[in-house]
């Protein structure tokens, strides 16, 4: 049985193991500034106990004996702005109990603030898990910048659908690592996998009523605590840390892509859980008439320039990085971490404290670096220890292969490494993270087969989801399977150039780049660009449709990135390693690069590798530079490339292609 052993002690916050005299003892550690008193209130079985806490200062904590594994709790907070019947989640729990029902009013009207009937019995609580692992052999791959090549995923959609994997392991953290999947990453090339959340997250009301499932998992409520239903076992935090072993094993780091810009909590008047039951004032943002500040589009925007928003932060990346060994954070609507006024603020301590933190020095850092608040673009503007997704180099670089735009020297900026966003205050060109496609958005195979996005089973009449696609659907909007065979062939090779010339342009380019799983291969979303809430087979990335010519595509040319000097070095490109040649051979000059009608170029590289890029429908014949008189030797793009003469060469319409010259 539970008994007071003593006061306990303010550090650390949530439930910490100490052993006094030979004894266990569970420390809970709580901060509240707006209570004027809290219980922990401990559960067995059905039986509630009740512990006022001590308060020193703002931090409420006991210490107990009896607390054993699984030992359930939640904390009930007394004050002029709180509801002690309901029962609030620990900030800091490592596991929570279930998720809450919020299909109907009345299963939401529980969790009300305004609610006098006590929840216990449905409130999620915090669960004493054991957090032990053999990390033995285990060794962080440490991959430098200018060799990293990330791969974003779904744990659950990644192996979901994969017959490779066997059943009980599919959709899992145990089905990602399994041996079939390690070496399909290895054989690939990438060097890190970006995760979707995978923290504690719920499914929004709105979604419930619908009987739709958050599935990208950005609605978080318990930050330290791993997502259960992407576990094939009982423990889903030993499966995680499995999983990152497996995956340090392949030489492959785990980046997490992390909710700090807002909670589960959504708006003010909406079902709470935590933070707003322990102290609404500290943790959210709010105006001058006392309402939230939405500048998430969720409801909340979470108040991380305050001392204790600041060490929530922190102590859950240090959690996530020491005892979980994770490589890096990808942090979502970034901006929020530097509003501090609440404007944002490059220089916010919340930045300082990232930064000096011991346990975060040989992590990864990258920001989406937006939000949709007062200045919230901030693209190029976060401090130099981050990298940053960059939308200008998926925006140019879809305008200049998929719509008319002609603009060769938007399509240089970016390629070079958007010098014009980054480089300044001595960052180097791996801070621009490289995308055409992530997440939210089209992939790649529905960015050249929709025009329009058809995201009808949101439930939302379509209207959700971004309009500005830069798309091309080849003639034909989506599935080409009503067509003759002629001209769907005709289609088909079209949309294969198009892809084929987008992700070598992504992979080839200065910078970190980004690919989305499945797009390699050619997976479909069936034009739904903003597939949040689709946990089913239209997220799912669909194996059986491998595409084997995308795929070796894709394998070959981050093989060659990885033998081009100038994108392993981390440097700005310059005279010395690059020149940019016209169709004729002759070095860019103005008139070349104001045409908007040509849209191809040669780029010599380290003087021996050559990229033709040829961005419209037409075949272009080039003359190779004349100082790169010898022989070449095509790499990428071969079923694209007709040798004329040793100096002239047609490319095909829609065609990237790479050179490599045969004596060096």
């Amino acid at each position: 049985m539970f008994n007071i052993y003593d006061n306990g002690t303010a550090f650390p916050p949530g439930y910490s193991k100490i052993v006094k005299n030979g004894e266990q003892i569970a420390n809970f550690a709580l901060f509240s500034a707006a209570a004027s008193r809290v219980e922990l209130c401990l559960f067995s079985g059905e039986e509630e106990i009740r512990f006022p806490m001590i308060r020193t200062e703002n931090v409420w904590h006991l210490a107990l004996t009896g607390v054993e594994i699984g030992t359930e709790y939640g904390f009930r907070v007394y004050g002029e702005y709180a509801n002690p019947q309901k029962l609030m989640l620990d900030p800091y729990a490592k596991a929570v109990t279930h998720k809450p029902d919020l299909t109907t009013e009345e299963s939401r009207s529980w969790f009300l603030m305004n609610d006098n009937r006590d929840n216990a019995h449905l409130a999620p609580k915090a669960v004493v898990i054991p957090e032990d692992f053999d990390w033995f052999g285990d060794s962080a791959p440490n991959t430098p910048w200018a060799q990293t090549i990330l791969y974003e995923l779904h744990v659950k959609g990644f192996s979901q659908l994969n017959d490779k994997v066997p059943a009980a392991l599919r959709g899992t953290y145990a089905g990602l690592a399994h041996p079939v999947n390690l070496a399909y990453l290895q054989a690939l090339g990438v060097t890190a996998v970006e995760l979707l959340p995978v923290n504690f997250f719920v499914d929004e009301p709105h979604l419930q009523e619908k009987n739709l499932q958050n599935y990208w998992g950005y609605n978080p409520l318990a930050m330290f605590a791993v997502e259960p239903k992407y576990a094939s076992s009982e423990n889903p935090l030993v499966e995680f840390k499995a999983m990152v072993k497996a995956l340090h094993g392949a030489g492959i780091e785990v980046i997490l892509d992390v909710v700090f810009n807002h909670s589960a909590e959504s708006e003010q008047g909406y079902p709470t859980f935590c933070q707003r039951g322990i102290d609404d004032q500290t943790y959210y943002w709010r105006n001058d008439s006392g309402h939230y500040i939405n500048w998430t589009g969720c409801g909340n925007m979470l108040n991380l320039s305050s001392g204790v928003g600041r060490k929530w932060v922190v102590d859950c990346l240090r959690y996530w990085a020491e005892q979980c060994r994770v490589d890096g954070f990808r942090f979502d609507l970034a901006t929020v971490l530097g509003r501090d006024k609440p404007d944002f603020n490059a220089q916010a301590q919340l930045f300082t404290d990232i930064r000096n933190e011991p346990g975060l020095q040989r992590v990864k850092l990258i920001a989406e670096p937006w939000d949709i608040g007062h200045y919230g673009y901030q693209v190029g503007n976060f401090p130099s220890y981050f990298a940053e997704w960059n939308d200008r180099f998926r925006d140019d670089l879809c305008r200049f292969w998929l719509w008319k735009s002609g603009d060769v020297g938007a399509f240089a900026e970016r390629f070079a490494g958007s010098a014009d966003l980054f480089k300044k205050n001595a960052r180097l060109p791996h801070s621009t993270l490289n995308f055409i496609t992530a997440h939210d958005g089209f992939v790649m195979r529905d960015l050249v087969s929709y025009n329009e996005k058809h995201n009808e089973a949101n439930g939302e009449e379509n209207r959700d989801g971004r309009n500005e696609n830069y798309s091309y659907n080849h003639g034909v909007e989506g599935s080409t399977e009503n067509l003759s065979g002629t001209e769907r062939n005709t289609i088909e090779n079209d949309r294969l150039f198009a892809q084929c010339g987008l992700l070598m342009s992504l992979l080839l380019a200065n910078g970190t780049p980004m690919l989305l799983a499945g797009d390699e291969f050619g997976n479909t979303q069936y034009g739904n660009n903003n597939a949040y809430c689709q946990d089913n087979e239209i997220t799912w990335l669909k194996w059986a449709d491998f595409n084997t010519e995308l795929f070796e595509l894709t394998k070959q040319t981050i093989a060659a990135r990885k033998q081009i000097q100038s994108l392993q070095n981390d440097a700005w490109w310059s005279n010395e390693n690059v020149a940019w040649f016209n169709l004729h051979g002759e070095p860019m000059q103005l008139a070349d690069w104001q045409n908007l009608g040509v849209k191809a170029l040669q780029i010599l590289l380290d003087a021996k590798w050559l990229l033709l890029v040829n961005a419209k429908a037409e075949s272009q014949t080039f003359i190779l530079p004349s100082c790169a008189v010898s022989q070449w030797k095509a790499l990428v793009g071969t079923t694209n490339l007709t040798f004329i003469s040793s100096q002239k060469v047609a490319v095909s319409g829609m065609a990237f292609c790479l050179l490599n010259k045969t004596d060096c």
